[in-house]
C-alpha cells in the first residue's frame, strides 16, 4: 500500500502543466494559468515559447501538458528538438474544456461602403488569397457563367511555341473570354477533364478567332489532359462579373478588397478573415538524418484558415490532388496523436502525413470546408528504405465533409505507396471525386501498397454530377492483404461516365471486399476494370442506375471471385460492361429484380449463364429487406437469406462511434450541378 502512494506521488510530482495565453508573456514561467497579482508571472504568450519549455522539462523527466486558454494563436513549426520521450509524450491541449484556434488568417476591418452597397478595404501591396471566409461561411470568387457551365468550342493543336507536353490554347464560345478584361493575369480557366480539373492562366485571346492560350500547357500529352470540344469550364476572378451578393473581388492593381454583402450582412459585425499561410502545424522531423519529430499528442484544438494560390503558370496534377499538401503538415514524424480536434476553412488538403512518418493516430477529429480533401497518407513513389516509409497510420471516428472547394479532385482519405493503413468508422461525404483511394500504382508493377484496412466507415454524396471515373471506395494496384470490410456507401453520382461505388482500377490485385452495402449508384455498385484475385462475397449491391455489377478488360489470370453476395435492382441491366471469357467466378449469390420479372446476365439466359459455369448453386429470390428503397437492409423475419447461408450484415457498425458534436462550418457547393436545369 505505501508503494503504490510513493509511485502515484513521484508520479504527480513529475507532471508539470505549463499555460498558454493571448493575454500571457513570454517572459513569465508559465506555471500558473492567470497572472498574478502583481503582473510578474503568469501565462506564455506563444505556443513557440511553451514548446521550448516543454522540450526542457520532458527531457529532464517530467510529463508535460500545455494547455492553451480560448483565443486565436498563429502558426507553429514543431522540429526533432520540440519531441516528447517514448512513454512520456508532450499534450498540447485545450484548458479546461475551451476552443483555442489556430489560425492562418488575418481579419479584414476598417471597411468602407460605397453608393452601391459594397464592402471595400485595404489590403497589403504583397497580400494575394483565394479564399475568404465571411462570419465562418466560404464565399466564392466571381465566377463566370453565373449558371452552368461554358463548353470548348473546339479543340486546337498546341501552338508552335509550346515546348512542353500537352495543349495551351482550344476555341472558346461567342462572348466566353474576354480579350480586354481588366487584369487578365489574375483572371483563371478551370477546366474539367473527366476525373480531374486544370486552372490555366490566360496568355493570348483571340476574339475574331475565338482562341484562348494560356501561358502553359497542361503539361502531360495524354488524352485525359487535353481540351476536347464539349468539355466544360468556367472562367473564374473575372472583376467585369462582379456583383452578386456574396462576391468578392481582389483587386491587386489597386491593393483593395471588394465585397457585395449578403441580405442582412453589416460590416460592423461580420468577421472577415482571409488566409496568409498555407501550414498551421508543420511537424517537421529530420528523416535524412534519422532524427523524427516524435512523440506528440495535440488535442481539442480547432485549426482554420489556409491559403493556396494557382501558381502563375497554372496548374493540372493527374489525379486525386496528390501534389496539395495540408493544414497540418507532417515529415519525419513518430508517435504523433491528432485527436479531438477541427480543421476547417482550407485551401488544401486538412493533414498531410508525408515521408518518413510512422505510428500516426488521428481520431476524433472533424474536417470541413476542405479547398482540397480530408487526409492524405504517404507517397506517390515507391519507397524502397523503411526508414523512409510511411506506414502504420490510423485515421478512426472521424467525420471529414465538404471537400474540394478548391480542387474538385481531392479525396475523403487519399493513401499513396504505403502499407499498413487503417481507415475505420469514418463519416466521408460531400466530395466531387472519391471518398477513399488506395493505392497508386497501376497495372501490375511493384508496389508497396498492402496491409491496408478500409472498414465500417459510411461514404456518400460522392462525385455529386461534377466529375467523372470515380469511386466511393478506389484502388490501384498490387496491395496484398488490404480489405474493404463493412463500408456503406451510396449516392455516387458521376457527370458522364464512373459512378461507382467500390472501384478496383489499373491492377487491383490480392483485395478482400467484404460485407459492404451499397446502394443507389450512377453506374454499378462495384466495377473491375482489371485486376488479379479480389474476393468479393457477402455484399449487398443494389440499385445501380446503369448496372449493378461491372467489368471492363478481358484477362488470362483469375480477375475475381463474387460469392454470398446479395444484388438487388429494378428494371436497370444487372451486369454492364464486357463478361466475355471465363477469368471469374461467380456462385451462391441470390439476385432479385423489385418487380419480379424476368432479367438477363449480359445477354445470356438463367439457364445460359449456369451452363457457363457460373453461379451454379445461386438462386434467384427475394431478400425480403425492410426498405431497401429508404436504404434499410435489415432483413425481414421472413427472409430466405439466413436459410440460403449468408451472413447478415449490420450497417449500425459503420460510420462514427464518437461524432464530433460541435457545429461545422458550412461550405456550400464549389461547383454547379450540371443536371439542374
Amino acid at each position: 500500500m505505501f508503494a503504490a502512494i510513493l509511485f502515484l506521488a513521484m508520479h504527480i510530482s513529475s507532471a508539470v502543466e505549463i499555460f498558454v495565453s493571448p493575454n500571457g508573456n513570454d517572459r513569465w514561467s508559465g506555471s500558473i494559468a492567470a497572472p498574478n497579482a502583481k503582473h510578474s508571472d503568469g501565462p506564455l504568450a506563444t505556443i513557440a515559447a511553451a514548446s521550448q519549455r516543454a522540450a526542457t522539462l520532458c527531457s529532464g523527466g517530467k510529463v508535460v501538458t500545455v494547455l492553451l486558454q480560448k483565443g486565436t494563436y498563429p502558426p507553429i513549426r514543431l522540429t526533432w528538438r520540440d519531441s516528447g520521450v517514448g512513454g512520456r509524450p508532450i499534450v498540447y491541449a485545450a484548458y479546461k474544456g475551451e476552443r483555442p484556434v489556430i489560425s492562418g488568417g488575418l481579419e479584414i476591418a476598417n471597411w468602407k461602403v460605397d453608393a452601391r452597397g459594397w464592402w471595400r478595404a485595404k489590403v497589403a501591396s504583397d497580400w494575394n488569397f483565394s479564399e475568404l471566409w465571411v462570419n465562418r461561411q466560404r464565399r466564392y470568387r466571381t465566377r463566370l457563367p453565373s449558371n452552368g457551365y461554358y463548353h470548348i468550342a473546339a479543340q486546337l493543336p498546341p501552338t508552335a511555341t509550346s515546348t512542353a507536353k500537352g495543349n495551351d490554347r482550344f476555341q472558346f464560345e461567342l462572348g466566353s473570354v474576354k480579350a480586354d478584361w481588366y487584369r487578365r493575369q489574375d483572371v483563371e480557366v478551370l477546366a474539367f477533364h473527366n476525373w480531374i480539373t486544370s486552372r490555366n492562366r490566360i496568355k493570348d485571346v483571340d476574339e475574331a478567332n475565338r482562341v484562348v492560350t494560356f501561358r502553359s500547357p497542361t503539361g502531360f500529352p495524354d488524352s485525359w489532359a487535353e481540351f476536347p470540344k464539349g468539355n466544360r469550364y468556367l472562367v473564374e476572378n473575372v472583376r467585369e462579373a462582379f456583383g452578386a451578393p456574396g462576391h468578392w473581388y481582389l483587386d491587386r492593381g489597386e491593393h483593395e478588397l471588394i465585397y457585395v454583402p449578403m441580405p442582412g450582412e453589416k460590416p460592423d459585425r461580420a468577421i472577415v478573415i482571409a488566409p496568409v499561410v498555407e501550414h498551421l502545424i508543420d511537424l517537421a522531423g529530420d528523416a535524412a538524418n534519422h532524427r523524427p519529430v516524435h512523440d506528440i499528442v495535440i488535442r481539442g484544438l480547432d485549426f482554420r484558415h489556409t491559403a493556396w494560390n494557382c501558381p502563375e503558370n497554372g496548374r493540372l496534377f493527374p489525379q486525386a490532388e496528390a501534389d496539395l499538401s495540408g493544414a497540418i503538415r507532417m515529415d519525419g514524424a513518430k508517435n504523433i496523436t491528432l485527436e479531438d480536434c477541427c480543421v476547417a476553412m482550407t485551401g488544401e488538403y486538412a493533414v498531410d502525413i508525408g515521408t518518413a512518418c510512422k505510428n500516426i493516430l488521428i481520431r476524433h477529429c472533424a474536417f470541413s470546408d476542405l479547398g482540397a480533401g480530408g487526409v492524405k497518407i504517404g507517397e506517390t513513389q515507391f519507397v524502397h528504405d523503411d526508414d523512409m516509409l510511411t506506414e502504420h497510420v490510423t485515421v478512426q471516428n472521424c467525420v471529414i465533409q465538404n471537400g474540394g472547394r478548391q480542387h474538385a479532385a481531392a479525396v475523403g482519405v487519399w493513401i499513396g505507396q504505403n502499407p499498413y493503413i487503417t481507415v475505420r468508422n469514418n463519416d466521408i461525404h460531400d466530395f466531387y471525386y472519391t471518398g477513399v483511394s488506395v493505392g497508386w500504382s497501376w497495372g501490375y508493377q511493384p508496389s508497396a501498397t498492402h496491409d491496408n484496412i478500409i472498414e465500417n466507415n459510411t461514404i456518400y454524396d460522392i462525385g455529386q454530377g461534377v466529375l467523372s471515373d470515380m469511386g466511393g471506395i478506389y484502388t490501384l494496384g498490387l496491395q496484398p492483404g488490404t480489405v474493404l470490410r463493412g463500408n456503406v456507401i451510396h449516392d455516387i453520382k458521376d457527370f458522364a461516365y464512373g459512378g461507382w461505388g467500390i472501384y478496383t482500377d489499373e491492377g487491383s490485385t490480392g483485395i478482400l471486399i467484404e460485407n459492404n452495402i451499397v446502394y443507389r449508384t450512377k453506374s454499378a455498385g462495384f466495377h473491375q476494370h482489371y485486376g488479379k484475385e479480389n474476393i468479393i462475397r457477402n455484399n449487398i449491391f443494389a440499385f445501380g442506375e446503369e448496372a449493378q455489377l461491372m467489368r471492363t478488360r478481358v484477362e488470362d489470370h483469375l480477375s475475381f471471385t463474387m460469392e454470398r453476395n446479395i444484388i438487388l435492382f429494378n428494371d436497370k441491366p444487372l451486369l454492364g460492361g464486357n463478361w466475355s471469357g471465363a477469368s471469374y467466378h461467380l456462385d451462391n449469390n441470390l439476385y432479385w429484380r423489385t418487380d419480379g420479372k424476368p432479367f438477363d446476365f449480359a445477354g445470356l439466359t438463367w439457364e445460359q449463364w449456369r451452363a457457363k459455369g457460373q453461379d451454379t448453386h445461386s438462386v434467384i429470390a427475394d431478400p425480403k429487406f425492410v426498405n431497401p428503397l429508404k436504404g434499410d437492409f435489415r432483413l425481414a423475419k421472413s427472409s430466405p437469406v439466413l436459410a440460403l447461408g449468408f451472413q447478415p450484415i449490420d450497417a449500425s457498425k459503420s460510420g462514427p462511434r464518437h461524432p464530433f458534436r460541435r457545429a461545422l462550418p458550412k461550405a456550400g457547393p464549389a461547383f454547379p450541378d450540371p443536371f439542374a436545369k
